[in-house]
């Protein structure tokens, strides 16, 4: 189950962790990305709270906390390879994988029809 926010982060559900990153949308956006600036296994973060920064070559991008979880991994690849987010943001460009604290919070977030028609209002 994929799942969006209007910021234009996706969430992808696997039991009670979720995998999150940038759509395709927000990577075409933002341009050759070049730095990618991950929280710690362990951090807790809410929803809606600062998750990780996303650096272009056009600007630096805050990515937001699509639900309330505790940081269990992060995309180590990143570290070397930032332009995994541009070449496949929906899979080997995720950024980290969050235990889900309130599994309720996903049914809030937009389906890939709706984001798909609320990008295209963009």
């Amino acid at each position: 189950m994929l799942r969006f926010t209007r910021d234009h982060e996706y969430l992808r559900l696997d039991g009670d962790v979720a995998t999150i990153g940038i759509s395709d949308y927000a990577q075409a956006q933002l341009g050759d990305i070049v730095f990618v600036d991950l929280p710690k296994i362990g951090k807790k973060v809410t929803k809606g709270s600062e998750l990780a920064v996303v650096e272009s070559v056009k600007a630096a991008s805050e990515v937001y906390a699509p639900v309330t979880g505790e940081v269990v991994e992060v995309n180590a690849e990143l570290g070397e390879k930032p332009a995994l987010v541009n070449d496949d943001p929906l899979a080997g460009g995720w950024l980290v994988k969050l235990r889900l604290e309130n599994a309720g919070e996903v049914e809030t977030l937009m389906d890939e029809g709706a984001y798909a028609g609320f990008v295209k209002t963009l």
